[in-house]
């Protein structure tokens, strides 16, 4: 019996629990009356839904948080968010070895499936170096921004709570904040959006970058190169980026950018370029933009964040090695080389996985959720779109939508919020039959394609 729950509970299986038993953890609580304002009656779907949200580092929230959660329930969400955004396997093997314990293998394989990694050797050194090079970045954040915001707020304490919130909600990408409007009071404060904007890439660009990083500056660079995951990563990352800073610009420039000045259009669309790859914060309400640049943004969200990463979406790698490919396939090339090397044949097809699937998974909801919600005439076909795009991308930007929608609906989102957490690879690995060996093939046929 033990020996058939071993081998039914592979390490895919064992994340995919691992989430699962945390999102249930942090419903009940956020549902406890010691986590809600006085006066406060939280169902404990709403609560399910924001800690799914939370675990999730999404930040699409069926509440205001400022108004429902008390300084307990803060810290209990602020728990969530970091345990989602480093990593559950990470943050457990990190306590573990706090207490003196040794990390065996089956904890060091959780450790490579929960943080994307194919080498089995190095796991703890990495799970050491990635914990604290975050916690680093976090109160480096926390202080800097605390440290300003002493102008904004009444007495030092407030002002470090509602600085150390907003770096640990940026650096994570989860999109929560608790000033009740997210980063709108800061609209036309560039240095606090300059600061977010930085925690935010440093979240969402890729634990391995940042640590290749730390390594090239402790060596001053000295025989120091850069892996091939780095060096994709990054440029995908950035090139995205400024994509969507030009692309959001030239859609809204005679739009919602018609009467201001240079500058703040520059940041409004290079806020919203970054924070639309994972972050979820936003310095306006997201649904005053037009059509075709909520789409724009949808594509931004479906996108994501980098591989090893706080973020979600198909990730840079994903869509750098489909252009890769396709661009190598125009040029009549079988091979795809990029920097000196060539991508494996395997990552290729894994590409094509998540890409095929994160598009027919947010074709379905879209069609399921429009379906459910029919005669709801505060929700709009783009705003299910965008919504969906940000669930599915554990972005958390919204047009507003979110506590207008029917429980299924919402149920349907928190899917959407755990399977873009978790990995579409992990999910579907977790599902996988083992494989086994044929002892016979077909004739071998070509099929018509396209």
């Amino acid at each position: 019996m033990k020996k058939g729950l071993e081998q039914f509970m592979t390490p895919f299986r064992m994340i995919i629990v691992s989430y699962i038993l945390s999102m249930f953890l942090f419903s009940f609580l956020l549902w406890l009356p010691v986590s809600q304002q006085d006066g406060v009656n939280l169902t404990y779907m709403e609560s399910l839904f924001t800690s799914v949200s939370a675990v999730s580092v999404t930040g699409l929230t069926v509440v205001n948080v400022s108004e429902t959660l008390s300084y307990t329930g803060i810290f209990f969400l602020a728990l969530a968010m970091q345990l989602g955004g480093i990593g559950i396997m990470s943050i457990g093997t990190f306590v573990w070895m706090l207490f003196g314990r040794k990390i065996n293998l089956s904890q060091r394989l959780l450790i490579m499936v929960d943080q994307n990694q194919y080498q089995f050797s190095g796991m703890v050194k990495l799970m050491r170096g990635i914990i604290l090079l975050a916690l680093a970045i976090e109160t480096v954040g926390a202080l800097i921004l605390g440290t300003y915001y002493l102008q904004h707020f009444d007495t030092p304490l407030e002002a470090y709570y509602q600085g150390g919130f907003a770096a640990l909600s940026a650096f994570t990408n989860s999109g929560f904040d608790v000033t009740g409007q997210s980063l709108i009071p800061f609209a036309n404060d560039y240095y606090v959006q300059f600061v977010v904007i930085l925690l935010v890439f440093a979240g969402a660009i890729g634990f391995p970058v940042l640590l290749e990083v730390k390594e090239y500056f402790r060596t001053r660079g000295s025989h120091f190169k850069f892996s091939l995951f780095t060096k994709i990563t990054v440029t995908t990352y950035f090139l995205v980026f400024i994509f969507g800073v030009i692309g959001i610009w030239l859609l809204e420039k005679n739009m919602f950018y018609a009467d201001m000045t240079w500058h703040q259009q520059f940041f409004f669309s290079v806020f919203n370029s970054a924070t639309a790859r994972s972050a979820g914060l936003s310095t306006m309400d997201i649904g005053e933009y037009t059509l075709p640049t909520l789409l724009f943004i949808s594509s931004l969200m479906i996108i994501g964040a980098s591989p090893s990463s706080v973020g979600g979406g198909i990730r840079t790698t994903t869509i750098a090695v489909m252009f890769l490919t396709i661009r190598s396939f125009a040029l009549g090339k079988s091979d795809v080389k990029v920097f000196g090397r060539e991508i494996h044949p395997e990552d290729k097809q894994k590409a094509f996985i998540v890409l095929s699937f994160f598009l027919f998974g947010l074709f379905a909801a879209v069609m399921m959720i429009s379906a459910l919600e029919q005669g709801n005439s505060k929700v709009e076909l783009i705003d299910i779109i965008f919504e969906t795009s940000s669930a599915f991308g554990t972005c958390g930007l919204s047009t507003g939508i979110t506590p207008y929608l029917s429980q299924p609906s919402q149920i349907l989102l928190m899917f959407l919020m755990f399977v873009g957490r978790v990995g579409i690879l992990v999910f579907l690995f977790s599902v996988k039959k083992k494989e086994t060996k044929s002892h016979y093939k077909y004739p071998t046929e070509r099929m018509i394609i396209g």
